[in-house]
């Protein structure tokens, strides 16, 4: 059995076990990194180390610890009754507001992690305080940062054209930017209407009269009161906004800096705050990652990939690709993903049989839509931001919802874009 079969085992092994034992995935995978990596492969600590994702750890540390800080001193209890003042008590429209608000950073230009990561905390901290389903909200957040993750002047649009004009390929950004933004907002309104969207209130029911009673008690309503921590705590929100959009500053390291410096002033809301801090995410989410790591340093992904290409039907090919970005984009970098899938369809993608066009936007969709799985770095961030949980359920909701999502979107967008010959 060669290393990259064996190495894609332990992975199930690590998933069969986890499930049945209820051990952390995370502890579990790192074993795995140094069973594989060590015994397997042959890799030292140090090549092992080299995929553990530290940019992530510290986003997801610097983040959740800030917006632990804004529960603490009640800045996101004002931020939630000040939502719902703006939409006239209109619950039911929250969630598309954060949809949009995702939609629009992506847009201009932030990463979607970075957008999932100023929105999410926000969005799901309302969620809990009107028992909107968690995974209503996470899903409206991270589908709006995928939805405007294309356009031609954002990050991963301009990535994912410039590949394709380094493969002289024929391209074309406005269609990559309408699929992705259609599906998304079509997989949106699904979820919105499964997961009770519909019977949210819709016009001035109870939660709004009861928000705008508070909004007339203000002056005495411990809620909505502005006190100096939570003015310098919406200070440190629109700081880290404005750092990483304008700033292209890094979204964690940001987030941690402007947390320490308001628990310099405050240091009791600090302490609350740092075991506030999702560590079992932590864990989770950095061993997969690194497991993830050694499977691309062993050349698994690659090796994969290349079984696929070597298939003598292109339209087949195109639709195991599709599945291939899906899985692996599940577990790491979608944009390290399409850089290796893209230049991997080149072959029979210049042959004609497949139009090129309707290839890439469906390989980019498939390798984006299924963020919302807690491995990848947007589940992620939804994950850890959910306060009031019950934190395994929420990712086993989480996990099955980044299945239907790996088994059903890969297959409709093949039909829809690369069938057709679009492009």
């Amino acid at each position: 059995m060669s290393d990259e079969l064996i190495s894609i085992l332990v992975l199930v092994v690590v998933f069969v076990i986890a499930t049945t034992r209820s051990i952390n995935m995370g502890a579990l995978s790192f074993a795995a990194a140094f069973a594989v990596g060590e015994l397997v492969a042959g890799f030292d600590a140090e090549q092992i180390f080299a995929g553990f994702p530290g940019d992530l750890f510290v986003v997801l540390v610097g983040v959740t610890y800030l917006f632990a800080l804004a529960r603490a001193n009640g800045t996101t209890d004002w931020l939630v009754h000040a939502a719902i003042r703006l939409v006239g008590g209109r619950v039911a429209l929250i969630p598309w507001v954060m949809f949009a608000i995702s939609g629009v950073l992506t847009a201009i230009g932030a990463v979607s992690p970075a957008a999932v990561a100023i929105v999410a905390p926000l969005a799901l901290s309302f969620a809990a305080r009107y028992r909107i389903s968690p995974l209503l909200m996470g899903a409206m957040v991270v589908h709006g940062a995928q939805g405007g993750g294309f356009s031609p002047i954002s990050i991963y649009g301009s990535i994912v054209n410039g590949i394709v004009e380094r493969e002289k390929l024929p391209g074309n950004e406005v269609t990559l930017f309408l699929a992705s933004l259609v599906v998304n907002l079509l997989i949106a309104a699904v979820v919105f209407v499964v997961c009770g969207g519909l019977k949210l209130p819709r016009t001035d029911t109870a939660a709004a009269a009861a928000s705008e009673e508070e909004a007339e008690a203000a002056a005495s309503d411990a809620d909505t009161r502005l006190t100096p921590a939570r003015i310098a705590t919406l200070v440190a929100l629109v700081a880290l906004v404005v750092a990483v959009l304008a700033f292209d500053q890094d979204a964690g390291l940001t987030a941690i800096t402007l947390a320490v410096a308001l628990s310099v002033v405050w240091p009791d809301h600090g302490k609350r705050a740092v075991n506030e801090v999702t560590w079992p995410t932590v864990l989770l989410i950095c061993g997969v990652l690194t497991y993830v790591g050694v499977l691309d340093e062993m050349g698994t992904i690659t090796y994969a990939g290349n079984a696929v290409t070597d298939i003598g039907v292109p339209l087949l090919a195109a639709l195991l690709l599709c599945y291939i970005g899906a899985i692996i984009s599940a577990f790491a970098s979608s944009v390290g993903i399409m850089g290796a899938l893209i230049p991997l369809a080149v072959p029979f993608l210049s042959q004609g049989q497949i139009g090129a066009v309707g290839m890439i936007a469906a390989l980019t969709v498939s390798a984006t839509v299924v963020d919302i799985s807690p491995f990848s770095t947007n589940g992620a961030l939804v994950l850890a931001a959910a306060p009031d949980v019950d934190r395994d359920r929420f990712f086993r909701q989480l996990m099955i919802y980044g299945g239907i999502m790996v088994v059903v979107v890969p297959a409709a967008v093949w039909l829809a874009m690369v069938v057709p010959g679009l492009g």
